[in-house]
Order: C-alpha cells, then structure tokens, then sequence
C-alpha cells in the first residue's frame, strides 16, 4: 500500500486558543486510536516549536548552521502522520478528520517508493 505523510502547519495560537486546543486532546486521543485501529498509523508525532529549529544549508562546500527555520512564514510545521492508505482519496479523508485542520492546514504528500534496502548480498552481487 502506498504511504503519505500528512504535514500539521498552524499559526502561534493567542493564549484562549492555546486553552481552547489543549481542551481537544480527547479529539487528538480518538483520531490517534481510530488510525492504529484501522492500520494506517505507521508514526506521527508533534514538533517542537519553531524556535527549536536549527537550519543546515551547504554551499560551494561551505556548511552554515542556522537557529531556527529557513522560510518566515505565518504558519509552520508543527507534526506529522505517516500513513498506509489504499489511495490518495483515503489519505485526503483522513487528513480531513485532523482536529487540527479546522484551524490549521493539512497538506498530504505522497511518499515515494524507493523499493526495500539491499541486503548485503545483494550489495556484494551489483559491485563491478
């Protein structure tokens, strides 16, 4: 079955939403469930805030560690699901039942298939 990874972004929430949020964690709680229930959860998990965050760009060979997120932008990633669907139709139905996606956006992404690891045999076997 193909995966997707369901991207969390919100914006900072005032101190009410922070209050009105942590009031959901029984929504969170039955989403979480009903995904291990159904054998689509593979992992999720939150991120710490963006301030957390340390950037690492190489150029012209040249690494620069940065604090915090590269793009500036009003919403940022705050968790993931990766999940095991069926098709694109059932990740988009179960991105829709975030709790999060009333007040934040779900962006859903296929995850590309690059086949299982070699083993290493099979390793020994490709060598010239």
């Amino acid at each position: 079955m193909p995966k997707y990874m369901l991207l969390l972004y919100r914006d900072e929430p005032s101190p009410q939403e922070r209050e009105e949020r942590a009031s959901e964690l029984p929504l969170w709680v039955q989403f979480n469930e009903s995904l291990r229930d159904a054998g689509l959860l593979i992992s999720g998990d939150p991120l710490h805030p963006p301030d957390a965050a340390t950037t690492v760009r190489v150029r012209s060979e040249e690494t620069e560690i940065l604090d915090g997120p590269f793009a500036v932008t009003k919403e940022y990633l705050v968790g993931y699901y990766l999940l095991e669907c069926a098709d694109l139709d059932e990740a988009l139905k179960q991105a829709a039942r975030v709790p999060l996606a009333r007040y934040g956006s779900v962006e859903v992404r296929p995850v590309v298939d690059l086949g299982p690891p070699a083993t290493a045999g099979e390793e020994a076997a490709a060598a010239p």
